[in-house]
């Protein structure tokens, strides 16, 4: 199977900053770390991925070579292979005070929250110009109602785990020391399901759908995150809910290119225009039509600008510009009369040899001769 995008594992936009990437990574390893999915094999391609990911977009050099090249310009380079490492030391330094206690205290973890719920939701690049409201289904985890969310089969309760003796961490002495890691026979719970609730196997939680309702604001960008507090899986039954996530991702348009702020297309303009000069009307992302005057002798490639009509900044709404390249569109199936008048103006060309665009390019290149007999 073909690898992910690494920025869209994390996802996070290509023009993120080294603080964005560790903060992806961060909440990633937190929730699909393998200690806190025991036997989760999912959970734990997920970690690996994340994890090949960041390694990936920390360093500056492995980034610019897999902006450069993609996966492929990182074959058969390992980390020796480039300068600089990705330091994950303050990474699962957070993971380790998470799952083992962070101080070596013995202690029986309270109820836990439930896990974070993070959905990718597309967006066309005119939904992320103007904003939209969008109706969204997601997966997530709810309380078994049977069982109220135990796991434990009506009737009965959860025992204390004898491994642990209701701890819900286990302490090994090497020497002078002494590791502290969480119990396996009960992941951290301090007790263990005897009699399993049918309807959830004991895990106490069912998987349900919830629509929600998104509000995107103008301006979003790949890698732009809606949160929800609250509105995530469910945890332990006195535990609180996960929050729920919508990354943006803003497909690319067909026709316009976006850059940051700013909007950049081609827009074709004919011989008699460009020669002439001429009032174009030109149609925006938003189906605004607006009338530019374009220059007399305008030339192929030329830029123009019309300002205020590229995308709406996030924070204040301000918009960027609209920023158009010329480009003159030769004309094909010539009717008869035209290819008449096309021949009667190659003639007039020819004699006109003193036309000024033809000077520029003949001074050129006399110039650059000139040059090149010097050397």
């Amino acid at each position: 199977m073909a690898k992910r995008d690494y920025y869209e594992v994390l996802m996070v936009a290509k023009t993120a900053t080294e603080d964005d990437v560790k903060k992806a990574y961060r909440k990633l390893a937190m929730q699909h770390h393998p200690d806190r999915n025991h036997g989760d094999a999912e959970a734990s391609e997920k970690f690996k991925e994340a994890t090949e990911a960041y390694e990936v977009l920390i360093v500056a050099e492995r980034r610019e070579r897999y902006d450069r090249f993609g996966h492929a310009g990182l074959e058969g380079m390992g980390a020796g292979g480039f300068q600089g490492h990705a330091d994950l030391g303050d990474i699962f330094g957070d993971l380790l005070g998470s799952f083992f206690g962070g101080g070596g205290r013995q202690q029986r973890r309270g109820p836990q929250g439930g896990r974070d719920v993070q959905v990718i939701l597309d967006i066309t690049l005119l939904e992320a110009a103007k904003g939209i409201k969008r109706s969204v289904a997601v997966q997530r985890e709810d309380h078994c109602e049977p069982c109220g969310g135990t796991g434990a089969k009506a009737g009965t309760r959860p025992a204390n785990c004898k491994r642990c003796g209701g701890q819900g961490v286990v302490i090994q002495k090497q020497g002078f020391f002494q590791v502290q890691t969480t119990c396996r026979s009960c992941s951290g719970q301090g007790v263990v399901i005897t009699d399993p609730c049918p309807t959830c196997r004991g895990n106490g939680r069912v998987s349900s759908k919830r629509t929600i309702e998104v509000e995107i604001p103008p301006g979003v960008d790949t890698g732009d995150r809606i949160r929800f507090s609250g509105l995530g899986d469910a945890g332990d039954p006195a535990g609180p809910r996960g929050d729920l996530e919508f990354a943006l991702r803003v497909k690319e348009h067909s026709f316009f290119q976006r850059e940051g702020q700013h909007l950049i297309c081609k827009w074709p303009v004919t011989f008699s225009q460009a020669a002439l000069g001429a009032t174009i009307e030109i149609t925006t992302l938003v189906g605004q039509k607006v009338n530019y005057e374009i220059a007399k002798g305008i030339q192929s490639n030329e830029m123009i600008r019309l300002a205020g009509h590229g995308m709406p900044a996030r924070q204040n709404g301000r918009k960027g510009d609209l920023h158009i390249q010329v480009v003159i569109d030769t004309p094909q199936n010539l009717s008869a009369e035209q290819e008449a008048l096309f021949r009667k103006l190659a003639e007039l060309e020819k004699a006109q040899t003193g036309a000024p665009h033809k000077k520029s390019i003949f001074a050129q290149l006399k110039t650059w001769l000139t040059d090149a007999e010097k050397k």
